[in-house]
């Protein structure tokens, strides 16, 4: 099954914040996601001040989430926690025709 966006989105500020500052062959591997995809998803994330981008001596360029990215990312955790009930919820209310 394909991953939306929003999932890929979130895979990514998993990784950093579980394993740190990462070049990005690293983060490719543990998101599991293509290079030229996620090169456009950090852009993104860069830009939304979620994700930062460090550059480590004279070449080495990695990617740390920002205090931004952990704390919508803790959002994210709560609110799977919560979907579960809602979609319980639905399941018991009767079929409306």
């Amino acid at each position: 099954m394909r991953r939306s966006k929003l999932e890929m989105y979130i895979d990514i500020l998993k990784v950093l914040s579980h394993r740190g500052p990462l070049k990005l062959t690293h983060i490719m591997y543990k998101a599991n996601v293509n290079c030229s995809v996620l090169k456009q998803y950090l852009d993104f994330l860069i830009q939304q001040n979620l994700v930062e981008e460090r550059t480590i001596g004279k070449k080495r360029t990695v990617y740390a989430i920002t205090q931004r990215g952990i704390t919508v990312l803790k959002h994210f955790r709560e609110l799977k926690t919560v979907l579960p009930l809602i979609e319980e919820d639905n399941r018991k209310l009767p079929a409306i025709l």
